[in-house]
């Protein structure tokens, strides 16, 4: 039995140590510099102002004319072509102008050139020398399944200083990621090798999926194996523990033993990283819980709330369902907007965001026995966050099922039930330290991350070396 173990682990160690070296030496990389995105402060720096009078058809119109007939939510934003609606279902959306509802897709690079440019001005980035670049469904930075209803998309190059890229959606013309040259190099050493990310292989999601679940898997057995061999051979030497080991092998015994929990914890908790709902929930609202919190609105009841002038300098507005009502909200500043309900067009006494009252007349009809909603504190074990940092977010205990809402727009930001609990610390909290006391000290968790990862890269690097004198022995033979 024990010659059967040394033989799997001797194979698979062999196998998976240049993969251990770089998920360690990649995980130092992505704690710093994480995987492009377009926050929401940017997203909102590079909006234009609305004017309202500009917009000649009603809410209600537009949904009809982009045919989406499960539409939960409509913005209108100002592109440099004009102003569009973009209206979002369940599983789509699309943009149709303002003016008079027709198709708002954008064909033209041209158009999307002049998006690019004028969302970099209104950021104060200098876009005088911006260029397109291509358009195409996928390119190493756009994989992520969240630009599925974005594509194709136009990547434009500004020419500037930062190597800043921007990419401009085909279907609603608004951008919807940027990235740098800095991003981007630091990225090719950090997540995308981390995630075994290549376009090629990440645009398949299921494949890729299964590729890194399997691979993360035959790692975890290699490091739960090598945990095994490693305890039965410690041998005492003067009443103390020692090695039987001698050279790289001492090294890479004794650094294994030295770093058994982190390597084990950070190798098992990497894998769930890929569960995807095989041994835990995945966090998702079921049907009928999706059906009430975003149940279609009677679009119709919006032409009340279109009677109400937009408040001066809004930025972008939003109608949305909630509880059986029609809200807009028009976005005053990143941190700052103003909620208005049908049913209060006037706006008197209205707060900027919802109130614990409303959220409460929602959560009832989303499941049983639900008690008050509470704003969610900052430094809950659970985090979640809204958009609107000045927004509170409400958590509603159902039982054993906890939701998280965001006051600033009615979405579901968290379905927490006891299996999604217990994944935020056997992933979150193993893989990423972070536990809610080294959250409060961010520089401890920095040195900590990085000190643990540094020797963990060390301890696989001596396992490179050993089998790498493997393989040239056998090849001898």
């Amino acid at each position: 039995m024990m010659a059967a173990i040394v033989l799997l682990h001797r194979w698979l160690g062999i196998a998976f140590c240049l993969l251990f070296a770089m998920w360690f030496a990649t995980g130092i990389v992505m704690h710093f510099v994480p995987f492009p995105s377009l926050t929401e402060a940017e997203r909102f720096a590079g909006l234009a102002p609305l004017d309202r009078t500009d917009a000649r058809i009603a809410v209600a119109d537009a949904v009809v004319a982009s045919g989406i007939t499960d539409a939960t939510r409509v913005r209108l934003i100002r592109r440099s072509d004009g102003l569009a609606y973009v209206i979002t279902g369940p599983s789509r959306l699309r943009a149709v102008r303002g003016s008079d509802g027709s198709d708002a897709e954008v064909v033209s690079s041209d158009v999307a050139l002049a998006i690019g440019r004028d969302h970099a001005r209104n950021r104060g980035l200098d876009a005088a020398h911006a260029t397109l670049l291509a358009k195409a469904d996928y390119d190493q930075w756009t994989v992520p399944n969240g630009f599925d209803r974005h594509r194709p998309l136009f990547r434009i190059a500004l020419g500037d200083a930062a190597g800043t890229e921007l990419y401009v959606s085909s279907r609603t013309g608004e951008v919807v990621l940027d990235t740098t040259r800095g991003e981007r190099g630091w990225n090719w050493a950090g997540s995308v090798l981390h995630w075994i990310y290549p376009t090629v292989l990440r645009r398949d999601w299921a494949l890729w999926d299964g590729v890194v679940w399997t691979l993360s898997l035959l790692a975890l057995i290699a490091a739960v194996l090598g945990a095994a061999l490693g305890i039965a051979q410690i041998r005492t030497r003067n009443g103390r523990p020692a090695t039987p080991y001698r050279g790289w092998h001492a090294w890479h015994h004794v650094l294994g033993l030295a770093a058994t929990l982190f390597v084990l914890s950070w190798i098992f908790s990497g894998w769930l990283s890929m569960d995807h709902g095989r041994l835990f929930s995945r966090g998702q609202l079921t049907g009928s819980e999706a059906g009430a919190a975003y149940a279609v609105p009677r679009w119709t009841e919006a032409l009340s709330l279109e009677r109400t002038p937009l408040a001066s300098s809004v930025w972008e507005a939003e109608w949305f369902g909630f509880d059986g009502e029609v809200y807009r909200r028009d976005r005053l500043a990143l941190a700052s907007q103003k909620l208005i309900r049908t049913k209060d067009t006037s706006g008197a006494g209205q707060a900027g965001v919802l109130s614990a009252g409303e959220v409460r007349g929602l959560t009832s009809r989303l499941a049983k026995d639900c008690g008050i909603p509470g704003v969610l504190a900052g430094n809950d074990d659970y985090p979640a966050r809204s958009a609107v940092p000045s927004a509170p977010v409400y958590r509603v205990h159902c039982g054993e099922l906890w939701f998280d809402i965001d006051g600033a727009d009615g979405n579901v930001l968290q379905r927490l039930d006891a299996s999604r609990r217990a994944y935020r610390w056997f992933y979150a909290a193993l893989h990423t330290l972070d536990f809610p006391i080294l959250m409060a000290h961010p520089l401890l968790r920095d040195i900590l991350i990085v000190g643990l990862c540094a020797i963990g890269f060390v301890f696989s690097m001596t396992g490179v070396v050993i089998g790498w004198r493997r393989l040239r022995l056998s090849l001898r033979v």
